[in-house]
């Protein structure tokens, strides 16, 4: 008979199995660790707790720090932002491949009402800030509204069950990876700065060079990943945001030999509960002065604020209703405007990215405080938008059943 520690360890890797399989699992780790993140941050700890994250960390080859920029050795911090999410957008990327090949976005037919919804749900959101903010140097925020945080998104949704049609999942799962393909392209165009036309023409180069190995249908993904890092190494050193290389080195890996589903199964665990978890700590360190008043009297809180909970659904709604009356596309089958407008309010959800736009927007040696609130704002407005859409949607699919 097994003894008991065997069982124990048995029943461990059983539930561990079950929560990770679990589509709502990765939106509670999220929560969990931003929780603790704040409680640390605003204990006894805090500084101990903040020197942690601004350790600085090597890799070295003779002479050459791997992990450094422009002579100083990257934090701990900028390793994850910098570094570690290059990861999270490689699989994000993968991803999108996955849709528009197989997935919820193969057909025109089917992507075309998402596309229109993210696209609204982008212009909306950055015009209100960009309105609230125009003449200040705050404006650079706009695109902090325009994210929508997908395993947020789908694990407020995963909430209500078998209640929700599989057809509001896949539109919401399909705006959602636009969105995210929708604020790369903002990161790439408007947040890049002090260009190296050197460093750049180098990305480039191993960048054609893997596209020439899709072409040639080479298999091994080794080399695929070792020019991702020679890419991320390059934009790092350009001025392009480094995450970027992750989107790039998605696009070249071959799709049609199994080899980009076999790597984002590769990723979906250590994303989804190691590096997004960490991004998560990191970056939600923030110390708690909750003084409303004075958070939305400032003009970029409150763009935040009604870009994601007012500006998303708005955007989203607006523009899939006007799709709609023009006859370019149709509603998913067994779904009502009353459940688009819920998925609008889900779609407020901004967390990961919206943070992430956050640390390019503004700078943190003479902005820091922007991008404080600008977090503690982003967390305030996910938690009201993720409220307001469970609530809403519950409130109509008991109205459905009664």
């Amino acid at each position: 008979m097994p003894n008991k520690k065997t069982q124990y360890i048995k029943t461990f890797q059983k539930l561990l199995y079950n929560f990770m399989r679990n589509e709502k699992s990765v939106g509670v780790l999220l929560i969990i660790c931003t929780i603790i993140s704040i409680l640390l941050a605003n204990s006894s700890f805090h500084t101990i707790y903040y020197k942690l994250w601004e350790m600085p960390i090597s890799l070295k080859f003779g002479n050459l720090n791997f992990f450094s920029l422009q002579g100083n050795s990257l934090t701990i911090s900028e390793f994850i932002n910098d570094g570690l999410m290059s990861i999270f957008f490689l699989m994000v990327g993968l991803e999108l491949i996955h849709e528009v090949y197989i997935g919820k976005l193969s057909k025109f037919s089917q992507a075309l009402l998402p596309i229109l919804g993210a696209f609204g749900g982008m212009i909306v959101p950055a015009g209100l800030y960009a309105y609230l903010n125009f003449g200040n140097e705050t404006i650079s925020g706009a695109g902090i509204p325009m994210a929508t945080d997908i395993a947020f998104a789908l694990g407020i949704l995963s909430l209500l069950g078998k209640k929700v049609p599989l057809s509001l999942r896949i539109f919401l799962t399909a705006l959602a990876v636009i969105d995210d393909l929708g604020a790369i392209l903002v990161i790439a165009v408007f947040y890049t700065k002090n260009l190296s036309l050197y460093f750049l023409f180098l990305a480039l180069a191993i960048w054609m060079l893997l596209l020439l190995f899709n072409r040639l249908n080479v298999k091994w993904l080794f080399l695929y990943i070792l020019g991702g890092i020679g890419i991320w190494y390059c934009l790092l050193h350009s001025g392009v945001h480094a995450t970027l290389a992750g989107i790039l080195v998605a696009l070249t890996i071959p799709f049609n030999n199994g080899k980009a589903t076999q790597l984002l199964s590769l990723l979906k665990y250590p994303v989804n509960f190691i590096i997004i978890p960490l991004f998560a700590l990191a970056n939600t360190a923030l110390p708690i002065q909750l003084n409303f008043q004075e958070f939305f009297s400032q003009p970029y809180c409150l763009g935040i604020f009604l870009g994601l909970v007012v500006g998303k659904p708005l955007g989203i709604l607006l523009f899939t209703y006007l799709a709609n009356i023009l006859k370019l596309c149709k509603l998913p089958l067994e779904t009502s405007w009353k459940q688009m407008l819920g998925i609008g309010f889900l779609g407020g959800i901004g967390f990961t990215m919206s943070i992430f736009i956050t640390l390019l927007a503004f700078n943190p040696l003479t902005q820091s405080e922007y991008i404080n609130h600008a977090k503690i704002m982003i967390l305030f407005s996910s938690l009201c938008s993720a409220l307001i859409g469970y609530t809403y949607l519950y409130i109509i699919y008991q109205k459905k059943k009664i």
